[in-house]
């Protein structure tokens, strides 16, 4: 079985600086790692490798710093990886980067499932594996907390929805995003990361897709732009209140009537 799964290198910190004319997040510089969703989406696909054999391809978008992920997910087991990597992407929102990125993955081809992490920790919006599987023409499901079955034809998943959990069967190729509590991911191997040290990272641009039109990619390929963007705002006033419990208490209850909670 021929498995890919979609990693993304996210930001290690909360304190990141924000583009003021384009509102995407300003990368260079700031420590990074793998968008923690997608471990398990790699422990998913290791999984089913193992019990049915095959292959596990990674594939990435972003900075050539990003192939850093692919690399660590070699130490993990993975057995190939690439990274779609040109300015021309910069700055996509959920459209064009689903579309980049089934872009890559129809030059991999003869593939036969597709696995994605719930959500990336930066954007957080849970849409990019759906359209990608929009784009290729394959069916979907989200939400995935166990794979039940497979066979040479069909697998079989558990998915936990607000007020309802399903069982569905999907016929191969096909994509799922999986939750965290499908598995719990396993540590990095320092033998597989000296083993796979000299191991190829392909790169891909935008002139080796197949439909390699700057309209639809990046900004420029974009229908949703940010309007604006900042961090919240920190508050670390404080006071500090002698007197008895009685005293206390009208004191707290004006102030929180001062501060309109009340």
């Amino acid at each position: 079985m021929n498995i890919i799964v979609c990693i993304k290198q996210v930001p290690d910190t909360n304190k990141v600086e924000v583009d003021p004319v384009t509102g995407v997040l300003k990368r260079n510089g700031v420590d990074s790692k793998m968008n923690p969703y997608d471990l398990y989406a790699i422990e998913t696909a290791l999984r089913i490798k193992e019990q049915k054999g095959g292959k596990v391809t990674v594939i990435s978008m972003g900075p050539p710093q990003a192939e850093a992920v692919i690399r660590e997910s070699y130490s993990l087991g993975t057995d190939a990886g690439i990274l779609l990597t040109d300015r021309a992407f910069a700055g996509a929102d959920v459209l064009a980067t689903s579309k980049a990125i089934a872009g890559g993955i129809d030059l991999i081809g003869d593939y036969d499932l597709i696995i994605c992490g719930k959500q990336s920790t930066d954007g957080d919006t849970a849409q990019v594996g759906p359209e990608i599987s929009e784009w290729l023409g394959l069916p979907s499901v989200t939400n995935v907390t166990a794979v039940n079955e497979i066979t040479d034809t069909t697998m079989t998943v558990s998915r936990e929805l607000p007020e309802a959990s399903e069982k569905l069967v999907l016929k191969f190729p096909c994509l799922i995003s999986v939750e965290k509590d499908i598995c719990i991911p396993r540590l990095p191997s320092y033998l597989k990361k000296q083993a796979t040290k000299d191991r190829e990272v392909r790169f891909v641009t935008l002139k080796d897709l197949k439909d390699n039109s700057p309209e639809g990619y990046g900004l420029n390929g974009s229908p949703t732009q940010v309007q604006r963007i900042f961090p919240p705002s920190v508050n670390d006033d404080r006071e500090l209140w002698h007197g008895n419990a009685d005293e206390l208490t009208a004191k707290l209850s004006e102030k929180l009537k001062e501060l309109k909670f009340i």
